[in-house]
């Protein structure tokens, strides 16, 4: 699978280096927001970015998040196929399409 060897390539990664004493699930979740905001960043004065400086700074996101996943023992596919069964739950489509309202104003 694709993700598996991802993640296999990460912790190559972070081995190398001797990176996992760094790597508490606080500092991953910092890393995320740190990263998160330089995605942001791209889109800061116009909604036309650099491609390339998008995709650095998503994958910078993914990164962290999978790191994160990989350090709580979760499963990233897992827990977001959960998350997505709730979020169905709480905007049927046929009550939210075309729609940004909170799901509780629906």
């Amino acid at each position: 699978m694709a993700e598996q060897r991802v993640i296999r390539e990460l912790k190559a990664f972070v081995d190398e280096r001797d990176w996992a004493q760094f790597h508490s699930p606080e500092n991953l979740a910092k890393s995320i927001s740190i990263e998160a905001a330089e995605l942001l960043e791209c889109f800061q004065w116009g909604p036309d970015p650099s491609a390339e400086r998008v995709t650095e700074e998503l994958a910078d996101v993914l990164t962290y998040c999978l790191l994160l996943a990989e350090k709580l023992d979760v499963d990233a596919d897992q827990i977001v196929l959960n998350k997505l069964e709730q979020t169905r739950r709480k905007y049927p489509a046929d009550q939210s399409r075309g729609r940004s309202t909170k799901y509780d104003q629906l």
